[in-house]
């Protein structure tokens, strides 16, 4: 190895010492409530398969026509030779699911955060940012160049403080958010986000990633749940948790998904989702639109595991959603865990630096509506077994 990169080595080395390197798990079939990974037919309690519509047959049948008609890619940026009519179609779908004035769809959920964000706000702005916001609004917010300042989590009460305190130094401000928390399940009150934002002036931004399929009327999101529809100006999205596909989506105001088809920058320079893909997420809008059952059921199998997890004695965290994490503290006991689920049968990884703050590494349990009754109270089995082996109960 040559001196230049031994330094890379030296950093991995730290890693494994502090029981932090990411060993990652190999998946031998399709997502479901079981997968097969590293050769081992194991229960799932990993993926953001929410509704279990990441092996549903209805998108399956939806892709492959879909690959039929407009072939595997669409070869070009949708700015220029990439969008098709299937594109335009998912896009006013969403936007009717989401009851907004427009929609525009970009190749991941983290793609929409670093294409809004830098179009939005500039050098001479700035951003108010949730302390636990996800590392893709991070990510946008340091390539806007606009000055972040964080306030504390949750804290609509800082929030206002903070842009108080700092309005009269920037041109605009701009509140991002959150809608639900993904390593702590817990969610944002975007009621009194809104507020603020209305008394200051201030644009106001969610990223929907986990609430999507999952909160509010039959999954349409933060925004309904709190009843806030016409009032948030830009709602992020991603069809990769409960729509089981890929692809991210920004919702909201029709003059901002007009200034993003001049000015978001993945958008512009990156090529567009394939056909195949679009298909399965307009598939997956039909289902949502067609019954609440999914929802239903993810709701009562979170209620079912979580109730049960606390009756064993388990800390849990602050969690109101059907992310559960359960909590082990350092991650050097977090991947043991992991390991002694493993051979339990089960699928739970451990979460630690730098996904989580030091000193609240856990397994994050991820339910889902794929689940049975059968298959939850097997996993609470495997959880009561190892964490009476570790010392955890």
């Amino acid at each position: 190895m040559s001196d230049q990169l031994q330094w890379i080595q030296e950093e991995l080395d730290q890693l494994k010492s502090a029981g932090l390197f990411n060993t990652i798990r190999t998946i031998n079939s399709p997502q479901g409530a079981w997968l097969v990974v590293d050769g081992k037919k194991v229960l799932n309690f990993c993926s953001n398969n929410y509704l279990g519509l990441g092996n549903n047959p209805e998108m399956i049948a939806a892709m492959k026509k879909a690959t039929d008609k407009y072939g595997v890619g669409p070869a070009a940026v949708r700015s220029i030779a990439g969008t098709m009519d299937i594109h335009l179609e998912l896009e006013k779908r969403l936007a009717a699911f989401k009851g907004v004035e427009d929609a525009i769809t970009f190749q991941s959920g983290f793609c929409a955060n670093i294409a809004t964000l830098p179009a939005l706000v500039t050098k001479e702005d700035a951003i108010y940012s949730d302390e636990l916001n996800h590392a893709s609004i991070i990510d946008g917010a340091r390539l806007s160049g606009a000055k972040i300042i964080r306030y504390a989590h949750a804290d609509a009460a800082d929030l206002a403080k903070q842009i108080k305190e700092n309005k009269d130094s920037f041109r605009r401000g701009l509140i991002v958010t959150d809608g639900v928390f993904s390593m702590d399940g817990d969610i944002a009150p975007l009621d009194k986000i809104y507020d603020v934002a209305v008394d200051t002036g201030t644009i106001l931004m969610v990223d929907d990633a986990h609430g999507e399929g999952v909160l509010g009327r039959g999954g349409r999101g933060i925004v309904d749940h709190f009843n806030l529809h016409g009032k948030v100006d830009v709602e992020i999205g991603t069809m990769s948790k409960a729509f089981g596909v890929v692809g991210g989506v920004v919702a909201g105001k029709k003059v901002i998904v007009d200034w993003l088809r001049q000015r978001g920058r993945p958008f512009l320079f990156s090529s567009a989702v394939t056909p195949a893909d679009v298909a399965a997420c307009i598939a997956a809008v039909d289902i949502l639109e067609r019954s609440t059952e999914l929802v239903d059921r993810l709701w009562d199998n979170a209620k079912y595991f979580k109730a049960a997890m606390k009756t064993l004695g388990f800390d849990i965290g602050v969690s109101t959603t059907p992310i559960t994490p359960v909590m082990l503290g350092e991650a050097p006991l977090a991947q043991q865990f992991s390991r002694e689920l493993y051979q339990e049968g089960v699928f739970g990884m451990a979460l630690g630096f730098p996904t989580v703050p030091r000193g609240k590494a856990r397994i994050r349990v991820m339910i889902s509506a794929a689940h049975s009754k059968d298959d939850l109270d097997q996993g609470l089995a495997a959880f009561e077994k190892v964490g009476k082996k570790l010392a955890v109960l």
